[in-house]
């Protein structure tokens, strides 16, 4: 039975919107390699429709040819690019019609269950990043395994924080380690689990 792990980078002020504006600073070969152990261990990849759309538009036209992005190591680019464009994909939206990115299945109506069904399917991880309202809406349905935060040593001061308005959630830490850069790597999941 696979388990869901979402994945943020974040700041110490909870803002996990546009990381590209704040997060490229602090990348180096620590972040990197945990981030491959991570992607390691998904057979799938979950996302809302918004991070769809984006990245629906932008990886499969790169492939293997990522352009590097400025702090970012080109290996890292061209594994995440190959490892997004070949894995499985669900996307939970009742609003996307058809999804035409390689190995996409759009989940939606009453998507609880079909996800409870997937995990129970799925032999290894289901990755998720950058969906908030989705990590929010798996908390609030007890879906959601683990929540992995790169916490960044910056208050950015605006944006979408990963729990607004949202009911309490005792989690329990289940790994924690810092990287040179002061970003520290914490594993959290459900106190009651």
């Amino acid at each position: 039975m696979g388990k869901i792990m979402s994945n943020f980078f974040v700041s110490l002020d909870g803002v996990v919107e546009s990381p590209d504006q704040w997060h490229f600073p602090y990348f180096n070969d620590e972040m990197a390699a945990a981030m491959a152990r991570g992607i390691e261990t998904y057979e799938a990849f979950l996302m809302g429709r918004v991070l769809y759309e984006e990245w629906a538009a932008y990886w499969p036209s790169h492939g293997d040819e990522v352009p590097g992005v400025p702090g970012e190591p080109q290996e890292a680019a061209d594994a995440f690019a190959s490892f997004i464009n070949n894995v499985r994909k669900y996307v939970v939206s009742n609003t996307l019609g058809k999804a035409a990115w390689n190995n996409t299945t759009v989940v939606s109506g009453d998507v609880a269950p079909q996800l409870r069904e997937i995990k129970e399917r799925t032999d290894g991880d289901i990755g998720l990043s950058g969906s908030a309202t989705v990590v929010r809406w798996l908390l609030a349905n007890n879906l959601l395994d683990e929540l992995h935060l790169m916490v960044h040593p910056i208050a950015v001061g605006h944006g979408q924080r990963l729990f607004e308005d949202t009911p309490t959630y005792p989690l329990r830490l289940v790994h924690h380690e810092m990287f040179e850069t002061g970003v520290l790597n914490l594993t959290y999941a459900p106190a009651a689990s």
